[in-house]
């Protein structure tokens, strides 16, 4: 009797770890889906101020930030871009010189 009381212990216990274990696995967005509806629109209109600034990273940080884009993008020559659209993407297209040459939401 010992024997079978230890083994249907042994079993409730198994169980027990995989249903906390399976509970783990819900369903639940990832956080950048919420934040997508939240912001993340990128306007370009109040940024090109940029064109003909360097390009470094407070510029960058500012494009980013007044421009509202989730995704800030910058595009030196010969680089090849895919011809996808995100809403929250600003691309900054930049010289061999690392001068901004054009800044915009695509």
């Amino acid at each position: 009797m010992p024997m079978e009381r230890a083994t249907s212990l042994r079993t409730l216990l198994v169980a027990a770890v995989l249903a906390a274990g399976l509970s783990a696995c819900q369903s639940t967005p990832p956080p950048s889906a919420a934040r997508d509806t939240d912001f993340g629109r990128c306007s370009d209109a109040g940024v090109q101020w940029a064109v003909g600034k360097t390009n470094d990273e407070p510029t960058i940080r500012r494009l980013k930030q007044e421009s509202g884009a989730g995704l800030v993008n910058p595009i030196g020559p010969g680089t090849i871009v895919s011809r996808d659209i995100r809403q929250d993407r600003l691309r900054v297209y930049v010289d061999a010189g690392n001068v901004i040459t054009a800044v915009r939401c695509e």
